[in-house]
Protein backbone atom coordinates (compact mmCIF):
# COMPACT_ATOMS: atom_id res chain seq x y z
CA UNK A 1 0.00 0.00 0.00
CA UNK A 2 1.50 3.46 -1.06
CA UNK A 3 1.45 6.02 1.92
CA UNK A 4 3.38 8.63 -0.17
CA UNK A 5 1.00 11.63 1.31
CA UNK A 6 2.16 10.89 5.76
CA UNK A 7 0.31 12.42 8.17
CA UNK A 8 0.84 10.64 11.83
CA UNK A 9 2.66 7.34 10.39
CA UNK A 10 4.12 4.78 13.26
CA UNK A 11 6.95 2.71 12.01
CA UNK A 12 6.40 0.00 14.54
CA UNK A 13 8.36 -2.40 16.09
CA UNK A 14 12.08 -2.33 14.03
CA UNK A 15 13.71 -5.51 13.94
CA UNK A 16 17.07 -3.28 14.76
CA UNK A 17 17.04 0.68 14.28
CA UNK A 18 20.37 2.69 13.91
CA UNK A 19 19.57 5.29 16.76
CA UNK A 20 21.59 6.78 19.81
CA UNK A 21 18.34 6.61 21.64
CA UNK A 22 16.25 2.98 22.70
CA UNK A 23 13.99 3.10 19.61
CA UNK A 24 13.15 -0.61 19.34
CA UNK A 25 9.22 0.44 19.33
CA UNK A 26 9.62 2.62 16.20
CA UNK A 27 9.45 6.20 15.16
CA UNK A 28 6.56 8.46 15.03
CA UNK A 29 6.50 10.88 11.71
CA UNK A 30 4.28 13.69 11.50
CA UNK A 31 4.68 15.54 7.99
CA UNK A 32 8.23 15.70 6.80
CA UNK A 33 9.77 15.11 10.71
CA UNK A 34 10.21 12.48 13.52
CA UNK A 35 8.12 13.38 16.26
CA UNK A 36 8.28 10.57 18.64
CA UNK A 37 10.88 7.67 19.51
CA UNK A 38 8.92 4.69 20.62
CA UNK A 39 11.41 2.49 23.57
CA UNK A 40 11.32 -0.89 23.15
CA UNK A 41 7.68 -2.30 24.34
CA UNK A 42 6.00 1.11 24.67
CA UNK A 43 3.39 2.38 22.49
CA UNK A 44 3.39 6.15 21.01
CA UNK A 45 2.50 8.78 23.23
CA UNK A 46 1.04 11.01 20.14
CA UNK A 47 -1.44 9.95 17.79
CA UNK A 48 -1.05 7.97 14.62
CA UNK A 49 -2.88 7.75 11.72
CA UNK A 50 -1.57 4.92 10.18
CA UNK A 51 1.17 1.80 11.09
CA UNK A 52 4.28 0.31 8.96
CA UNK A 53 5.10 -2.95 10.62
CA UNK A 54 9.07 -2.86 10.32
CA UNK A 55 9.23 -5.70 12.33
CA UNK A 56 11.01 -7.67 9.73
CA UNK A 57 13.31 -4.26 8.76
CA UNK A 58 16.43 -2.75 9.80
CA UNK A 59 16.07 0.89 10.13
CA UNK A 60 18.48 3.24 9.07
CA UNK A 61 18.83 7.05 8.82
CA UNK A 62 19.00 7.83 4.76
CA UNK A 63 22.26 7.38 3.72
CA UNK A 64 23.91 10.22 2.67
CA UNK A 65 26.35 10.30 -0.39
CA UNK A 66 29.07 12.97 -0.12
CA UNK A 67 30.58 12.75 -3.49
CA UNK A 68 29.41 12.11 -7.49
CA UNK A 69 29.73 13.00 -11.02
CA UNK A 70 26.25 11.76 -12.44
CA UNK A 71 27.06 12.48 -16.29
CA UNK A 72 29.52 9.49 -15.41
CA UNK A 73 27.02 6.91 -15.61
CA UNK A 74 27.23 7.05 -19.14
CA UNK A 75 31.04 6.15 -19.40
CA UNK A 76 31.09 2.98 -17.19
CA UNK A 77 33.70 0.82 -17.99
CA UNK A 78 35.47 2.74 -21.17
CA UNK A 79 38.02 0.79 -23.04
CA UNK A 80 40.04 3.25 -23.47
CA UNK A 81 39.72 4.22 -19.54
CA UNK A 82 40.63 0.77 -18.19
CA UNK A 83 43.76 0.07 -15.99
CA UNK A 84 44.88 3.23 -15.61
CA UNK A 85 45.49 5.94 -12.63
CA UNK A 86 43.95 9.23 -12.17
CA UNK A 87 45.43 10.90 -14.61
CA UNK A 88 45.69 9.04 -17.87
CA UNK A 89 42.64 8.26 -16.99
CA UNK A 90 41.22 11.40 -16.73
CA UNK A 91 43.24 12.39 -19.93
CA UNK A 92 40.97 9.23 -21.63
CA UNK A 93 37.86 10.50 -20.66
CA UNK A 94 37.97 14.43 -21.24
CA UNK A 95 37.35 13.91 -25.25
CA UNK A 96 34.34 11.57 -24.82
CA UNK A 97 32.76 14.35 -21.77
CA UNK A 98 33.48 16.62 -23.61
CA UNK A 99 30.62 15.27 -26.35
CA UNK A 100 27.94 15.66 -23.33
CA UNK A 101 24.66 16.99 -23.99
CA UNK A 102 21.58 18.63 -21.93
CA UNK A 103 19.69 15.07 -22.83
CA UNK A 104 22.77 13.41 -21.85
CA UNK A 105 22.84 15.39 -18.40
CA UNK A 106 18.89 14.98 -18.15
CA UNK A 107 18.96 11.06 -18.12
CA UNK A 108 22.25 10.49 -16.38
CA UNK A 109 20.94 12.55 -13.42
CA UNK A 110 17.67 10.47 -13.44
CA UNK A 111 19.52 7.11 -13.59
CA UNK A 112 22.20 8.10 -10.98
CA UNK A 113 19.46 9.22 -8.27
CA UNK A 114 17.48 6.15 -9.18
CA UNK A 115 20.64 3.66 -8.51
CA UNK A 116 20.81 5.84 -5.37
CA UNK A 117 17.55 5.47 -4.12
CA UNK A 118 17.35 1.78 -4.64
CA UNK A 119 20.51 1.70 -2.00
CA UNK A 120 19.39 3.81 0.43
CA UNK A 121 20.57 6.99 -0.63
CA UNK A 122 17.91 9.74 0.51
CA UNK A 123 20.98 12.89 0.26
CA UNK A 124 23.34 13.05 -2.19
CA UNK A 125 25.77 15.66 -3.90
CA UNK A 126 26.67 15.75 -7.60
CA UNK A 127 29.90 17.55 -8.60
CA UNK A 128 29.46 18.86 -11.68
CA UNK A 129 32.33 20.96 -13.76
CA UNK A 130 32.32 20.11 -17.30
CA UNK A 131 30.73 22.70 -19.40
CA UNK A 132 31.00 22.62 -23.16
CA UNK A 133 29.55 24.40 -25.25
CA UNK A 134 25.76 23.99 -25.60
CA UNK A 135 26.04 22.30 -21.74
CA UNK A 136 26.05 26.20 -19.96
CA UNK A 137 22.26 25.02 -18.55
CA UNK A 138 23.81 21.87 -16.64
CA UNK A 139 22.96 22.72 -12.90
CA UNK A 140 19.25 23.74 -13.59
CA UNK A 141 18.89 20.70 -15.62
CA UNK A 142 19.85 18.76 -12.42
CA UNK A 143 17.82 21.16 -10.39
CA UNK A 144 14.58 19.72 -12.26
CA UNK A 145 15.22 16.31 -12.14
CA UNK A 146 16.50 16.29 -8.63
CA UNK A 147 13.30 18.07 -7.70
CA UNK A 148 10.94 15.64 -9.51
CA UNK A 149 12.72 12.94 -7.93
CA UNK A 150 12.27 13.48 -4.28
CA UNK A 151 15.43 13.11 -3.27
CA UNK A 152 17.64 15.81 -1.19
CA UNK A 153 20.62 17.27 -2.49
CA UNK A 154 23.51 19.69 -2.79
CA UNK A 155 24.18 20.57 -6.27
CA UNK A 156 27.99 21.72 -6.36
CA UNK A 157 28.77 24.40 -8.81
CA UNK A 158 32.38 22.60 -10.46
CA UNK A 159 34.65 24.67 -12.54
CA UNK A 160 37.88 24.26 -14.70
CA UNK A 161 39.47 27.48 -16.40
CA UNK A 162 43.03 25.79 -17.15
CA UNK A 163 43.32 23.30 -20.17
CA UNK A 164 46.11 21.84 -21.89
CA UNK A 165 47.37 25.07 -23.32
CA UNK A 166 47.59 26.43 -19.45
CA UNK A 167 49.57 23.65 -18.17
CA UNK A 168 46.14 21.57 -16.78
CA UNK A 169 44.52 18.18 -17.78
CA UNK A 170 41.17 19.01 -19.37
CA UNK A 171 40.99 20.22 -23.42
CA UNK A 172 40.32 23.98 -23.91
CA UNK A 173 36.82 22.63 -25.09
CA UNK A 174 35.71 22.02 -21.48
CA UNK A 175 36.44 24.88 -19.48
CA UNK A 176 35.19 28.45 -19.16
CA UNK A 177 36.43 31.65 -18.40
CA UNK A 178 37.26 32.95 -14.91
CA UNK A 179 34.44 35.50 -15.29
CA UNK A 180 31.82 33.00 -16.59
CA UNK A 181 32.67 30.71 -13.42
CA UNK A 182 32.02 33.70 -10.79
CA UNK A 183 29.21 34.57 -12.64
CA UNK A 184 27.36 31.20 -13.06
CA UNK A 185 28.39 30.44 -9.96
CA UNK A 186 26.52 32.94 -8.33
CA UNK A 187 23.44 32.51 -10.15
CA UNK A 188 23.22 28.96 -8.98
CA UNK A 189 23.12 30.23 -5.81
CA UNK A 190 20.59 32.82 -6.17
CA UNK A 191 18.30 30.19 -8.24
CA UNK A 192 18.76 26.72 -6.49
CA UNK A 193 19.75 27.43 -3.06
CA UNK A 194 17.81 27.01 0.26
CA UNK A 195 19.32 27.12 3.50
CA UNK A 196 16.41 27.10 5.43
CA UNK A 197 16.03 23.69 7.89
CA UNK A 198 14.78 20.48 6.04
CA UNK A 199 16.28 22.22 2.75
CA UNK A 200 15.68 19.87 -0.40
CA UNK A 201 18.14 21.40 -2.47
CA UNK A 202 21.38 23.40 -1.58
CA UNK A 203 24.33 24.76 -3.71
CA UNK A 204 28.00 24.17 -2.61
CA UNK A 205 31.01 26.00 -4.87
CA UNK A 206 33.79 23.44 -6.23
CA UNK A 207 36.40 24.03 -8.14
CA UNK A 208 37.12 21.13 -9.77
CA UNK A 209 40.71 20.63 -8.42
CA UNK A 210 44.03 22.83 -7.77
CA UNK A 211 45.02 21.89 -11.34
CA UNK A 212 42.16 22.85 -12.86
CA UNK A 213 41.51 26.55 -12.00
CA UNK A 214 44.04 29.39 -11.09
CA UNK A 215 44.71 31.12 -7.85
CA UNK A 216 42.55 33.64 -8.52
CA UNK A 217 39.32 31.58 -9.22
CA UNK A 218 39.79 29.43 -5.80
CA UNK A 219 40.75 32.81 -3.94
CA UNK A 220 37.21 34.20 -5.86
CA UNK A 221 35.21 31.10 -4.87
CA UNK A 222 36.42 31.02 -1.35
CA UNK A 223 35.16 35.00 -0.94
CA UNK A 224 31.84 34.45 -2.83
CA UNK A 225 31.01 31.26 -0.21
CA UNK A 226 31.66 32.82 2.20
CA UNK A 227 29.69 36.12 1.62
CA UNK A 228 26.98 33.61 0.39
CA UNK A 229 26.63 31.39 3.68
CA UNK A 230 27.78 27.94 1.08
CA UNK A 231 30.06 25.53 1.10
CA UNK A 232 33.34 24.83 -0.82
CA UNK A 233 34.29 21.42 -2.25
CA UNK A 234 36.97 19.82 -4.31
CA UNK A 235 39.37 17.21 -4.99
CA UNK A 236 42.62 17.50 -2.75
CA UNK A 237 45.27 14.81 -2.13
CA UNK A 238 43.98 11.91 -4.00
CA UNK A 239 46.90 10.89 -5.73
CA UNK A 240 50.90 10.88 -5.34
CA UNK A 241 51.22 13.08 -8.65
CA UNK A 242 49.01 15.53 -7.68
CA UNK A 243 51.16 16.77 -4.98
CA UNK A 244 53.90 16.35 -7.25
CA UNK A 245 52.09 18.57 -9.83
CA UNK A 246 51.45 21.47 -6.93
CA UNK A 247 54.86 21.30 -5.39
CA UNK A 248 56.14 21.95 -8.99
CA UNK A 249 53.24 24.48 -10.11
CA UNK A 250 52.86 26.34 -6.87
CA UNK A 251 55.84 25.20 -4.65
CA UNK A 252 53.70 24.13 -2.07
CA UNK A 253 51.61 20.96 -1.13
CA UNK A 254 48.60 20.28 -1.78
CA UNK A 255 46.92 21.35 1.86
CA UNK A 256 50.00 24.13 1.72
CA UNK A 257 47.89 26.19 -1.23
CA UNK A 258 44.44 25.48 0.29
CA UNK A 259 45.15 27.00 2.92
CA UNK A 260 47.29 29.90 0.83
CA UNK A 261 43.81 30.43 -1.13
CA UNK A 262 41.41 30.78 2.02
CA UNK A 263 40.02 27.14 1.78
CA UNK A 264 41.06 26.09 5.28
CA UNK A 265 38.19 26.81 7.19
CA UNK A 266 34.89 24.47 7.97
CA UNK A 267 32.72 25.34 5.40
CA UNK A 268 34.80 23.02 3.32
CA UNK A 269 34.48 19.36 2.55
CA UNK A 270 37.31 17.57 -0.06
CA UNK A 271 37.18 14.36 -1.51
CA UNK A 272 39.41 11.47 -1.00
CA UNK A 273 42.41 13.46 1.05
CA UNK A 274 44.49 10.32 1.14
CA UNK A 275 48.00 12.11 1.02
CA UNK A 276 48.69 14.39 4.04
CA UNK A 277 50.99 13.76 6.42
CA UNK A 278 50.33 14.06 10.25
CA UNK A 279 50.83 17.64 10.56
CA UNK A 280 48.47 18.40 7.79
CA UNK A 281 45.89 16.10 9.27
CA UNK A 282 46.17 17.81 12.72
CA UNK A 283 45.85 21.10 10.91
CA UNK A 284 43.18 19.65 8.84
CA UNK A 285 41.26 18.56 12.49
CA UNK A 286 41.66 21.93 14.02
CA UNK A 287 40.27 23.76 11.05
CA UNK A 288 37.09 21.21 11.00
CA UNK A 289 37.73 20.60 7.14
CA UNK A 290 35.53 17.81 6.02
CA UNK A 291 36.71 14.61 4.38
CA UNK A 292 34.79 12.44 2.14
CA UNK A 293 36.27 8.97 1.70
CA UNK A 294 35.83 7.20 -1.96
CA UNK A 295 37.14 3.49 -1.26
CA UNK A 296 36.05 2.12 -4.35
CA UNK A 297 36.98 4.85 -6.49
CA UNK A 298 40.42 4.59 -4.87
CA UNK A 299 40.87 0.98 -4.95
CA UNK A 300 39.87 1.02 -8.85
CA UNK A 301 41.79 3.60 -9.87
CA UNK A 302 44.92 2.05 -7.22
CA UNK A 303 44.69 6.16 -5.73
CA UNK A 304 45.43 5.00 -2.44
CA UNK A 305 43.98 4.57 1.17
CA UNK A 306 42.17 7.51 3.60
CA UNK A 307 43.62 7.97 6.96
CA UNK A 308 39.97 7.61 8.38
CA UNK A 309 40.70 7.14 12.03
CA UNK A 310 43.12 9.44 11.81
CA UNK A 311 41.57 12.33 10.69
CA UNK A 312 38.34 11.74 12.94
CA UNK A 313 40.59 11.74 16.54
CA UNK A 314 42.18 15.27 14.59
CA UNK A 315 38.68 16.49 14.64
CA UNK A 316 37.24 16.10 11.00
CA UNK A 317 34.36 15.05 9.62
CA UNK A 318 34.37 12.05 7.36
CA UNK A 319 31.81 10.71 5.12
CA UNK A 320 31.59 8.55 2.23
CA UNK A 321 31.19 8.77 -1.32
CA UNK A 322 30.53 6.75 -4.27
CA UNK A 323 32.71 9.36 -6.65
CA UNK A 324 31.96 9.13 -10.60
CA UNK A 325 30.18 6.44 -11.80
CA UNK A 326 33.53 5.95 -14.27
CA UNK A 327 35.86 5.47 -11.78
CA UNK A 328 33.42 3.17 -9.28
CA UNK A 329 31.46 1.77 -12.05
CA UNK A 330 28.20 1.76 -9.32
CA UNK A 331 26.14 4.88 -7.48
CA UNK A 332 25.32 2.36 -4.29
CA UNK A 333 25.91 4.23 -0.98
CA UNK A 334 24.86 0.90 1.31
CA UNK A 335 27.61 -1.27 -1.00
CA UNK A 336 29.89 1.89 -0.28
CA UNK A 337 29.47 0.95 3.31
CA UNK A 338 30.69 -2.40 2.91
CA UNK A 339 33.79 -1.20 0.82
CA UNK A 340 34.68 1.31 3.89
CA UNK A 341 34.45 -0.98 6.31
CA UNK A 342 36.74 -3.90 4.71
CA UNK A 343 38.99 -1.41 3.10
CA UNK A 344 39.24 0.91 6.76
CA UNK A 345 39.50 -3.00 8.37
CA UNK A 346 42.54 -3.87 6.23
CA UNK A 347 44.34 -0.31 6.96
CA UNK A 348 43.60 -0.11 10.49
CA UNK A 349 42.81 -3.81 12.11
CA UNK A 350 39.96 -5.29 12.69
CA UNK A 351 39.59 -3.77 16.34
CA UNK A 352 39.71 -0.51 14.75
CA UNK A 353 36.48 -0.54 13.02
CA UNK A 354 33.13 -1.54 13.83
CA UNK A 355 30.11 -1.98 11.32
CA UNK A 356 29.24 0.73 13.30
CA UNK A 357 31.59 3.10 12.38
CA UNK A 358 31.27 2.52 8.63
CA UNK A 359 27.35 3.42 8.96
CA UNK A 360 27.92 6.55 11.36
CA UNK A 361 30.08 7.91 8.36
CA UNK A 362 27.38 7.41 5.97
CA UNK A 363 25.17 9.15 7.51
CA UNK A 364 25.88 11.76 10.22
CA UNK A 365 29.75 11.54 8.77
CA UNK A 366 28.19 12.70 6.08
CA UNK A 367 25.85 15.24 6.79
CA UNK A 368 28.29 17.24 9.14
CA UNK A 369 30.65 17.25 5.80
CA UNK A 370 27.42 18.86 4.09
CA UNK A 371 27.45 20.72 7.12
CA UNK A 372 23.50 19.52 7.80
CA UNK A 373 22.50 19.13 11.30
CA UNK A 374 19.08 18.15 10.47
CA UNK A 375 19.48 14.88 8.30
CA UNK A 376 21.90 12.13 9.28
CA UNK A 377 20.36 10.61 12.69
CA UNK A 378 17.22 9.18 13.58
CA UNK A 379 15.69 11.43 16.41
CA UNK A 380 12.74 13.75 17.33
CA UNK A 381 12.93 16.95 15.32
CA UNK A 382 15.24 15.33 12.67
CA UNK A 383 14.09 14.86 9.00
CA UNK A 384 12.34 11.87 8.51
CA UNK A 385 14.90 10.30 6.13
CA UNK A 386 14.70 6.62 6.29
CA UNK A 387 16.37 3.30 4.61
CA UNK A 388 14.77 -0.34 5.47
CA UNK A 389 16.67 -3.46 4.81
CA UNK A 390 14.81 -6.90 4.98
CA UNK A 391 17.22 -9.76 5.71
CA UNK A 392 15.24 -12.32 3.45
CA UNK A 393 18.08 -12.76 0.58
CA UNK A 394 20.22 -15.88 0.70
CA UNK A 395 22.83 -13.84 1.66
CA UNK A 396 21.85 -13.16 5.18
CA UNK A 397 20.60 -16.69 5.95
CA UNK A 398 21.81 -17.68 9.69
CA UNK A 399 22.80 -14.15 10.60
CA UNK A 400 22.82 -13.25 14.32
CA UNK A 401 23.16 -9.71 14.76
CA UNK A 402 21.12 -8.05 12.41
CA UNK A 403 22.77 -4.45 12.10
CA UNK A 404 26.49 -6.22 11.34
CA UNK A 405 24.85 -8.23 8.79
CA UNK A 406 23.36 -5.21 6.37
CA UNK A 407 27.16 -4.18 6.21
CA UNK A 408 29.55 -7.55 6.64
CA UNK A 409 26.93 -9.88 4.62
CA UNK A 410 26.62 -6.99 2.24
CA UNK A 411 23.17 -5.92 1.72
CA UNK A 412 22.91 -3.86 -2.22
CA UNK A 413 19.36 -2.62 -2.37
CA UNK A 414 17.01 -1.26 0.10
CA UNK A 415 13.17 -2.07 0.68
CA UNK A 416 11.66 0.68 1.43
CA UNK A 417 13.27 4.52 1.33
CA UNK A 418 11.59 7.31 2.70
CA UNK A 419 12.90 11.15 2.29
CA UNK A 420 10.61 14.17 3.88
CA UNK A 421 8.27 12.07 5.00
CA UNK A 422 7.49 10.62 1.53
CA UNK A 423 8.13 6.55 0.09
CA UNK A 424 10.13 7.12 -2.89
CA UNK A 425 10.87 3.60 -2.85
CA UNK A 426 8.42 0.86 -1.92
CA UNK A 427 9.13 -3.38 -2.10
CA UNK A 428 12.67 -2.32 -4.17
CA UNK A 429 10.93 -0.38 -6.36
CA UNK A 430 11.04 3.39 -6.92
CA UNK A 431 7.61 4.85 -7.01
CA UNK A 432 6.23 5.66 -10.18
CA UNK A 433 9.14 5.43 -12.10
CA UNK A 434 9.51 3.36 -15.41
CA UNK A 435 12.33 1.78 -14.46
CA UNK A 436 12.67 0.26 -18.24
CA UNK A 437 11.85 3.09 -20.02
CA UNK A 438 15.19 5.10 -18.11
CA UNK A 439 17.33 2.25 -18.82
CA UNK A 440 16.34 2.09 -22.47
CA UNK A 441 16.89 5.83 -22.62
CA UNK A 442 20.47 5.68 -20.62
CA UNK A 443 21.94 3.23 -22.67
CA UNK A 444 20.99 5.21 -25.79
CA UNK A 445 22.65 8.57 -24.34
CA UNK A 446 25.43 6.11 -23.26
CA UNK A 447 25.98 4.59 -27.09
CA UNK A 448 25.69 8.06 -28.51
CA UNK A 449 28.19 9.53 -26.65
CA UNK A 450 30.63 7.22 -27.47
CA UNK A 451 29.57 7.22 -31.06
CA UNK A 452 30.17 11.02 -31.13
CA UNK A 453 33.60 10.70 -29.31
CA UNK A 454 34.65 7.88 -31.92
CA UNK A 455 33.30 9.73 -34.85
CA UNK A 456 35.64 12.73 -33.91
CA UNK A 457 38.88 10.57 -34.05
CA UNK A 458 37.73 8.49 -37.00
CA UNK A 459 37.80 12.14 -38.40
CA UNK A 460 41.15 13.02 -37.38
CA UNK A 461 42.85 9.47 -38.27
CA UNK A 462 41.43 9.87 -41.56
CA UNK A 463 42.64 13.52 -41.84
CA UNK A 464 46.53 12.03 -40.72
CA UNK A 465 46.09 9.76 -43.04
CA UNK A 466 44.94 11.94 -46.24
CA UNK A 467 48.17 14.40 -44.89
CA UNK A 468 50.48 11.15 -44.95
CA UNK A 469 49.49 10.52 -48.41
CA UNK A 470 50.27 13.74 -49.68
CA UNK A 471 53.59 13.59 -48.08
CA UNK A 472 54.64 10.29 -49.75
Amino acid sequence: MSVNQVEQLWIKNPQEIFAEEDARGGIVISGDTITELVPSGAKPKTNFDRIFDASNHVVLPGLINTHHHFYQTLTRSTPSALNKALFPWLKSLYPIWSKLTPEDIKISTKLSIAELLLSGCTTTSDHHYVFPEGLEDALAIQYEEIVDSGIRATITRGSMCLGEEDGGLPPQNVIQSEDEIIRSSESAITKFHDASPGAMVQVALAPCSPFSVTEEIMLGIADLAKKSGVRTHTHLAETEDETIFCKESFGLSPLDYLEKVNWLNDRTWLAHGIYFSDEEIDRLGKSKVGITHCPTSNMILGSGICPVSKLIEAGCPVGLGVDGSSSNDCSNMIEEVRMAFLLQRLNEGADRVSHYDALSWATSGSASCLGRDDVGVIAVGKQADLALFSLDEPRFSGYREPMAAIVISGANKADFVMVAGKWLVEKREIVDLDMESLLNDHRTSALNLAKRSQSKCLFLLNLFSSWVGLCL
